[in-house]
């Protein structure tokens, strides 16, 4: 493996101790703390941070539906501000008003800069090399969520559910935390309602995205077949399917129902090798059903159809 993040080192040197291997992401999947963190949290740091209050309502609509209400949820916090940017800049009211969204140019070669994780760190190290007053509203905007998330966001516990069906993995299955959230409010979230005590190790946004942590830590380790990541966005189901494992939704609004039916049928499948195929697929085509692939307003062009973004 070349280019490992410094901080995913202790998932390569990961050593299984169960026959079966379990990542599972935070926010909105086991932590009931996704929306707080969006309709508190990075939404009015968009509008402050990049100039948007003449279209506040407009901005906001528009960073909740890329953030939670469609097939973009979960994307990584720097992927996701420069879709709001630019689906926000093709909604028809934003036109008729006037208003000219930030480009967000100089995001975009961050984005697409080899060599700068897309994290913190990343985004500090690209500002170095590369600094712009954009680059800079980026950092801004970044430290401000990290604050708002500090001040705002507590006692977020995990969904009924969830610490059951850790519980009910202990015997069989070495447990991760697999998320796109900076290391630091993961350790702090999980330690606070008792849930860090059942995963082997806590990967955060600082070891790479959640394919990279399902590749370091288990790929090679376990049979394919014995690997499984949980996850509550097209993002995760998409990381499972790039390292050939297996994929369980957590459908959002239906997270209590999901995770019931996690610990009472999809586990037992899943420990006695029936989870694979047919099953599989009925659970990710009603998952596919709930997020929306089109957006619900009128556009410049006329197309509504959401363009996921390239992620390097």
């Amino acid at each position: 493996m070349s280019n490992i993040p410094e901080a995913a080192q202790v998932l390569v040197d990961f050593k299984p101790t169960k026959d079966f291997f379990v990542g599972i992401d935070s926010d909105g999947c086991a932590m009931d703390a996704m929306d707080i963190k969006h309709l508190e949290c990075f939404t009015p740091n968009t509008i402050k941070h990049w100039g948007l209050q003449p279209v506040s309502t407009l901005a906001r609509e528009t960073a909740l539906f890329v953030n939670l209400y469609s097939i973009t949820r979960g994307l990584n916090r720097w992927v996701a501000l420069k879709q709001v940017l630019d689906l926000l800049r093709e909604r028809s009211e934003v036109a008729e008003r006037g208003f000219e969204v930030p480009a967000g140019t100089e995001l975009q070669a961050f984005l697409d800069a080899p060599g700068y994780p897309l994290s913190d760190k990343g985004v500090a190290a690209y500002a170095a090399d590369h600094p712009s007053d954009e680059i800079q509203m980026a950092i801004n905007w970044g430290n401000g969520v990290n604050q708002t998330i500090a001040w705002m966001v507590h006692n977020c516990g995990p969904f009924p559910g969830v610490k059951g069906a850790f519980q009910a993995m202990q015997e069989s299955v070495d447990c991760m935390t697999v998320s796109a959230t900076p290391l630091e409010a993961l350790n702090r979230e999980w330690s606070e309602h008792g849930l860090a005590q059942y995963m082997k190790v806590i990967a955060g946004q600082e070891m790479g995205g959640k394919a990279q942590h399902v590749e370091y830590a288990a790929k090679g380790k376990y049979p394919d077949n014995h690997i499984m990541l949980i996850g509550d966005a097209p993002g995760d189901r998409d990381a499972a399917a790039k390292e050939g494992v297996l994929y369980y939704p957590i459908i959002p609004g239906e997270e209590k129902q999901s995770w019931k039916r996690f610990t009472d049928e999809a586990l037992p499948k899943f420990l006695n090798e029936e989870f694979e195929g047919e099953y599989q697929k009925s659970l990710i085509d009603e998952f596919n059903s709930h997020l929306p692939a089109h957006v619900p307003w009128d556009t410049l062009s006329g197309d509504k159809a959401v363009k996921m973004p390239h992620v390097k």
